[in-house]
């Protein structure tokens, strides 16, 4: 089977610096908020050219803290995007505000700015927007709605580190930005993880607060906060992926366009569309088809992994049915939740691997269309 994501192969690439970043976290007797997560936390915030960078526990507590930080609580609307993962919403009903959810873009499945417009009431106080699959969304749009209108944006980056928008990195365009480290994620580690960035020094200080029971002296509390804190282990092995994060990224962009060359021009099926000046890290390569599941199965009787990224949006959910959405809600991100599927992705995918999923994709097209 050729695997929809390869974490054994990309640990194997850092197997002898890993043993020995674990061996030096050991020795070291500081096992949470010590020297690595204070030096990752710093060649992070140079990587990204952010002010301020964080560590926290996983990308959804780092949404939840942005939240937080930003006060956003009991009877406030967050606009965001109906077709992503659950840990979005997830977070802005966490924190007692509820999702307001608009449709998306056609061609880049992330928020569609138009529509955001439209949305917006004296209770919105926050746009979060998704740089769905590692393609940022359209930052320029939502930032002029958001300047206009005073709100806060944050951005769930957690499927992104490392892409561009215009020159800056996909997280630091907004107020505050959101990352997962969790292990699939393109710089991803051996457990959870997650990082939270930000231009604005308060915010910073009081998710440093959160992030540890709202302390900022030991025993000493100044408000409820939260037990989130980027172990040292996790620090010390992103701090190497971070070294190399570049080159993985360059793989996955090196194999989309293995893709698009000999998948583009097929019948019934389409590849990832990006624009000039924004820079696609492909954290999932997904293609449209007219006739997802045929493909999807004959994939699988094929050896050849895949995946539905996402089966159901979020305002179809159970938990969501008292938002009042039905079926036809949001048009564009149910149709794209029947089309997507997406096909092995990751920076170790072999020429040999790659001729077979596209030979294969080829021939099963070809018998669909017949």
């Amino acid at each position: 089977m050729i695997p929809l994501i390869d974490l054994d192969r990309q640990f194997q690439m850092i197997k002898d610096e890993a043993l020995k970043a674990m061996a030096r976290v050991y020795n070291s007797g500081q096992y949470i908020l010590g020297k690595e997560g204070l030096a990752f936390e710093e060649e992070v915030k140079q990587y990204l050219n952010s002010p301020f960078a964080i560590g926290v526990g996983n990308g959804t507590d780092a949404l939840v803290l942005a939240l937080d930080a930003l006060e956003i609580g009991e009877g406030d609307e967050v606009i965001t995007t109906p077709f992503t993962f659950f840990a979005t919403a997830e977070a802005i009903s966490r924190v007692g505000a509820t999702p307001i959810f608009v449709d998306i873009e056609t061609d880049t499945y992330n928020l569609d700015p138009e529509k955001i417009v439209k949305a917006l009431t004296d209770k919105t106080k926050a746009i979060m927007p998704v740089h769905l699959f590692g393609y940022p969304a359209n930052m320029d749009a939502i930032m002029k709605i958001a300047i206009d209108n005073q709100l806060y944006v944050i951005e769930d980056a957690c499927q992104a580190f490392g892409s561009t928008y215009k020159g800056k990195k996909a997280g630091t365009i907004g107020d505050i930005g959101c990352f997962s480290f969790f292990p699939t994620k393109n710089l991803g580690t051996m457990g959870d993880g997650g990082l939270v960035v930000t231009k604005h020094a308060h915010v910073n200080e009081r998710i440093r607060m959160l992030r540890h029971h709202g302390s900022t002296k030991k025993y000493f509390h100044k408000e409820i906060g939260y037990n989130s804190r980027l172990d040292e282990l996790q620090a010390a092995l992103l701090r190497i992926s971070l070294g190399k994060i570049d080159e993985l990224n360059q793989n996955r962009q090196t194999i989309a366009e293995f893709y698009k060359k000999h998948l583009a021009s097929l019948k019934g099926l389409s590849v990832p569309k990006t624009k000039a000046n924004i820079e696609h890290i492909y954290h999932l390569y997904c293609i449209e088809v007219d006739e997802r599941d045929r493909l999807s199965e004959g994939l699988t009787k094929a050896g050849i992994a895949n995946g539905v990224y996402y089966p159901l949006p979020l305002h179809l959910q159970e938990v969501y049915q008292s938002l009042g959405f039905k079926s036809g809600s949001f048009p564009v991100a149910e149709e794209k939740s029947k089309r997507l599927l997406a096909i092995p992705m990751h920076p170790y995918v072999t020429k040999e691997e790659q001729a077979k999923i596209v030979e294969t994709i080829s021939t099963l097209m070809g018998e669909i269309n017949e």
